[in-house]
């Protein structure tokens, strides 16, 4: 891999991991259209640097709230923040169970096939579309339009549970894990801003949970001797984290203003260049 693919790649993975339009999908995409492989110790060494960097990315964008997290786990002060913890170790566990049992097949079965990557990406695009016309338009009143960001009720114990079922969907290449964790958690009437702040702490488990099974599979395979080497990495590392960073923020400003639609045209888009050309 050359360092242009590399950054090109990392700019992909730091976009696309916050943006609703698919992380694997867009990954997918690019990796047919550059002429790189997708599989083998070289794309997993790289894979394990992109997911590193876009957590890195999350923790700086939501310091605030991660370290206050942390604190509360540590100190065990049973506040909210605490709570929250528990509610996101709670969404993890579809997602989990998921990647230690069917990781591998779903891999198997959908890898390099655009074919699939467009369905998932036109599936993407309805949901997003489907909670945008449903729970994301501003609220119309007598005195005036009033800001939806501010509307709806806080993440429960089961709407936790049921976003991170739409976070272990969201595994198929092309279906977006943030489109669909947002989407899912609007849908079920949490406040925008909050819903969105957790999609993206709960994310970081499962990447560095991902990462862990990629480093295995590699030191397992005893595949070590196949080097990306050490330009491309550090080329898609800092360019992942720092439009990852860019990503996170707009993504947020993005949810909290309620324009998720024109993801939705974006991934319908995608979708239907996949299925022509896949």
């Amino acid at each position: 891999m050359e360092w242009l693919d590399a950054l090109i790649l990392g700019i992909v993975q730091g976009l696309a991991e916050y943006l609703p339009v698919s992380s694997s999908g867009q990954l997918e995409i690019c990796h047919q259209l550059l002429g790189l492989e997708t599989s083998g110790a070289e794309s997993l060494q790289f894979d394990i640097t992109l997911h590193v960097a876009t957590v890195l990315s999350t923790i700086v964008i939501l310091w605030r709230e991660f370290s206050r997290i942390c604190t509360s786990v540590l100190t065990w002060r049973r506040d909210e923040d605490f709570v929250t913890f528990w509610k996101i170790v709670l969404s993890c566990i579809p997602v989990a169970i998921v990647g230690f049992a069917f990781k591998d097949v779903v891999e198997s079965a959908y890898g390099g096939q655009l074919n699939i990557v467009g369905i998932c990406l036109l599936a993407t695009a309805a949901l997003l579309a489907f909670a945008y016309f449903t729970r994301t338009r501003p609220l119309i009143s007598r005195r005036g339009a009033i800001d939806s960001a501010s509307v709806g009720r806080p993440i429960g114990w089961l709407d936790a549970f049921i976003i991170g079922i739409a976070q272990a969907v969201a595994v198929l290449p092309g279906l977006s894990r943030s489109g669909s964790t947002i989407a899912t958690g609007i849908l079920l009437g949490n406040k925008r801003e909050a819903v969105a702040k957790f999609s993206f702490l709960m994310v970081i488990i499962p990447i560095l949970g991902e990462a862990l099974l990629d480093l295995i599979k590699i030191l397992k395979g005893e595949e070590l001797s196949a080097q990306i080497g050490m330009i491309p990495l550090l080329v898609g590392f800092f360019s992942a984290f720092v439009v990852g960073c860019l990503a996170c923020q707009w993504m947020l400003n993005i949810v909290k203003r309620g324009k998720l639609v024109w993801f939705a045209l974006y991934c319908l888009a995608t979708g239907v260049l996949c299925l022509i050309f896949g």
